[in-house]
């Protein structure tokens, strides 16, 4: 092959015969970001911690192990390694090798020995370097909201329970009959915005028995954990952080305020008696703001009435957190109300803004629809037990399983003929159903190979624009 020095000779020589120079050589196609994001994948799985003692008689690296898992989840295939391993002994080639690059196929027994002494913190750093790359490349941009910031919804999800299974990383419930609940349970931060689709998930926190501690694990002070391990690293980006009532409370709000972010916290009067107490103080003085919007939709005529109020105290305390509290009631041409909810938050409120801040605060619930729903019922199986273990092993599926939605959703952006297929086949379970089926029967040398295969079958007469 000539290279680039060499084929500037060839010219020169061309160009002292008379001859008209003729550039031979094609240039070299740069990786496609599907390839790119599982090669980072790659790495981390690489430096993924191995207890085992050295021997020269390992059949398997901790990598395989862990890009098999990865696989499974990724191809939403709880039989793609089984098939890949078929696939070899038929065509002395598999999709396991050519698109994730495992060396060795694990069985599952294999796989679930190897990976269950291996925290998921040990992938927490991968996740955050793609978050910061949709960041750093300006595909977030559009997730700006109110007042120029970035929405973090945080929640928390069970994702594993059992009366009969457990590990010491399990949250023990007391059922009614006597019986002891082990739970697993994830929070699961994610970027979301008003009118965007996608939500973005970030590292998440696993709730489960502190060293030390006494008091049983919970989601508020899991979240807090996050906090402190990732607050500062997002601080940069301008983050308003979202949450439900639980969120709304003194020490998690002043957690907030200590990372230089806002707080945008549902506000239940069943748990704030004293700041609703205030809240109809200023009422019954005249002194709340009310902005009223009526609009249509198709041939329905709705009306949202918000009112506002700066400065009233989270708490009965001298030392309550003073916050701005902001409302939202909309009903239909009949005056039946249809939705209701209220929000206590750092941002100032005005007659300008209070609907965009609504707007916001009602985001929180794409945490659940485009986040832990997607995860559950649209063929991630995140609350499946895909093996339980003694250690990690299903805190360490469960962010296996975040960090294969996290590439989908990086790739439904970076990559175009990706992106093109998806927007052939519009349903995610559509999608994936084609893919399981094509990546069981057919190798393929590599992901453009694979993607380029889908867009044509699919779109015969489409130009390629991969």
């Amino acid at each position: 092959m000539r290279y680039g020095v060499n084929l500037e000779i060839d010219r020169s020589i061309d160009d002292f015969s008379g001859a008209q120079p003729i550039s031979t050589v094609a240039p070299i196609p740069l990786p496609s970001p599907a390839v790119t994001l599982i090669e980072k994948v790659r790495e981390a799985f690489r430096a993924l911690p191995d207890g085992r003692k050295q021997s020269n008689a390992r059949l398997y690296e901790m990598e395989d192990a862990a890009l098999s898992a990865f696989a499974v989840f990724f191809s939403q295939s709880p039989s793609f390694l089984d098939s890949q391993v078929r696939m070899q002994k038929q065509l002395g080639r598999n999709n396991a090798s050519s698109l994730f690059g495992v060396h060795e196929i694990p069985c599952d027994n294999q796989i679930r020995n190897l990976l269950d002494p291996v925290p998921p913190e040990s992938l927490y750093p991968v996740m955050a370097e793609m978050g910061d790359a949709l960041y750093q490349q300006g595909y977030l941009t559009g997730f700006r909201s109110i007042n120029d910031t970035l929405l973090i919804a945080l929640d928390g999800t069970d994702f594993f329970s059992s009366e009969n299974i457990s590990c010491a990383g399990c949250s023990e419930t007391r059922l009614k009959n006597g019986r002891v609940l082990y739970r697993h349970i994830a929070v699961t931060p994610v970027l979301v915005a008003p009118g965007q689709a996608n939500a973005i998930p970030l590292p998440p926190e696993f709730v489960q028995p502190q060293d030390g501690q006494d008091k049983q694990d919970c989601e508020l002070a899991a979240s807090a954990r996050w906090l402190a391990r990732w607050g500062e690293h997002y601080r940069p980006w301008r983050i308003t952080y979202l949450g439900d009532d639980l969120y709304c409370h003194q020490s998690h709000c002043l957690r907030v305020r200590a990372q230089q972010a806002d707080f945008l916290f549902t506000c239940k009067p069943e748990s704030h008696a004293t700041l609703y107490e205030w809240v109809d103080d200023f009422q019954r003085n005249e002194q709340l703001g009310r902005v009223v919007q009526a609009r249509r939709v198709g041939k329905k005529h709705f009306t949202d009435t918000y009112r506002y109020v700066h400065q009233v105290p989270l708490r009965n305390t001298d030392d309550a957190v003073m916050a701005n509290w902001l409302e939202l009631v909309t009903t239909d041409a009949r005056g039946a109300i249809l939705f209701k909810n209220a929000w206590a938050t750092s941002h100032a409120i005005t007659d300008h803004n209070v609907a965009a801040l609504a707007s916001a605060g009602r985001a929180r619930w794409k945490i659940e629809n485009e986040n832990n729903n997607i995860l559950k019922t649209k063929g991630y199986h995140f609350d499946h037990n895909f093996g339980h273990g003694k250690h990690f092993l299903a805190n360490l599926f469960a962010t296996l399983i975040l960090l294969a939605f996290l590439v989908h959703t990086a790739l439904d952006w970076m990559d175009t003929r990706y992106a093109k297929v998806r927007g052939l086949l519009p349903s995610r379970r559509t999608f994936f159903e084609h893919l399981r089926a094509l990546l069981q029967y057919l190798p393929f040398d590599d992901w453009d190979h694979l993607m380029r295969f889908m867009q044509q079958r699919l779109a015969p007469n489409a130009p390629d624009t991969g």
